[in-house]
């Protein structure tokens, strides 16, 4: 007989998600990490910082790509929906755990600022859930749509030896980009350019914090 879910199990599987999410070396990779199969390239320590501080942004822009995901499967409207913002989640934790074994391989470490974007990101995933599933995937597409900018930048600013960190980043702007895609299919709205401009506004301050702290 199958066992239902309680109110109880739902907040145990959230908090083990937020620890998995925040606490460091944490989170379990359900593919192995692109980077296993690319050499180790030669890097000084100014290039290594750089590097570090790159993967930091996007080892952030993941924690709150969970969390957005999380808040909104928690009060998405539709069953489907539901399930498939689990399933980007799932994928979400790859990346995740990519960007923080690639920072552990540079001797870096993650933000210190993670706790506080990954709960506005809750937040705001959570409001965009109960609005409605329209505005929940439309809000997922245009958050895809940054990340995907950000990976693009970054994949120019690596160093040309660095074929670890570009492998990571290049399966990860594939993936963002499936999500994009499916938030859109599966009726998201497409957000206005005023909209787009104060995410890329919020999204700035982000990575100009997280490069450093």
């Amino acid at each position: 007989m199958t066992r239902k879910i309680s109110r109880a199990d739902n907040l145990i599987h959230q908090f083990d998600t937020v620890l998995r999410t925040l606490v460091p070396r944490a989170a379990q990779p359900s593919r192995p990490s692109p980077a296993n199969v690319q050499p180790a390239g030669a890097l000084d320590d100014e290039q290594r910082h750089h590097v570090a501080g790159l993967m930091r942004i996007n080892h952030t822009g993941e924690v709150c790509a969970q969390a957005l995901y999380q808040g909104q499967g928690l009060t998405a409207k539709l069953t489907e929906t539901r399930e498939r913002m689990e399933e980007a989640a799932a994928e979400e934790i790859d990346h995740l755990a990519w960007c923080d074994q690639r920072l552990q391989e540079l001797d870096s470490r993650t933000s210190y600022l993670n706790p506080a974007f990954y709960a506005a990101s809750f937040g705001l995933g959570a409001v965009a859930g109960a609005i409605g599933d329209r505005l929940s995937l439309g809000f997922v597409a245009a958050t895809e749509e940054q990340v995907g900018r950000h990976l693009e930048a970054h994949l120019r600013k690596l160093p040309i030896d660095d074929k670890r960190s570009r492998a990571v980043l290049e399966q990860m702007r594939i993936d963002e980009a499936q999500h994009e895609r499916w938030a859109l299919e599966s009726g998201g709205s497409r957000f206005p350019l005023p909209v787009k401009w104060g995410m890329r506004l919020m999204s700035k301050v982000m990575t100009k914090s997280v490069y450093r702290i």
